[in-house]
């Protein structure tokens, strides 16, 4: 699974990238703390999933969550954020977000959805094909 890192703090990114690339099945694809650089990137690599905070240089994570699902709504996104706010919970799953997390008590979580989505698609991709 193919995964890229939108935020605008380094010392979270690093956290996730260091977390993220000892996963078994993940690869991070790469990472932006800039709005407009992650859509671009996004674009450009077209990761399996994407790890996305709210706050980001030169727009928000909502409007990166927004731009990218109307290219590949197919994209899992897991918002991960400061501001577990209902009102930015709402928007986000509402834009086509799969997560909502909070930077300050869910931020192990993301390592356990990743692992379940990949050993899913390992099992899907070991399953027979009927004819």
């Amino acid at each position: 699974m193919r995964i890229f890192i939108a935020d605008d703090s380094p010392i979270v990114s690093d956290r996730l990238i260091a977390m993220l690339s000892e996963m078994e099945g993940v690869e991070v694809t790469g990472h932006a703390e800039d709005a407009v650089e992650a859509t671009r990137m996004i674009r450009e690599l077209r990761p399996d999933a994407v790890v996305l905070d709210i706050r980001l240089a030169n727009g928000s994570g909502i409007d990166v969550l927004n731009a990218i699902k109307m290219d590949r709504p197919e994209v899992l996104v897991i918002m991960l954020t400061l501001y577990p706010y209902a009102q930015y919970r709402d928007s986000c799953m509402k834009a086509g977000a799969s997560f909502f997390l909070d930077k300050a008590t869910g931020f192990e979580q993301i390592s356990e959805v990743l692992g379940l989505l990949v050993h899913k698609s390992v099992t899907e991709a070991a399953k027979p094909v009927l004819r």
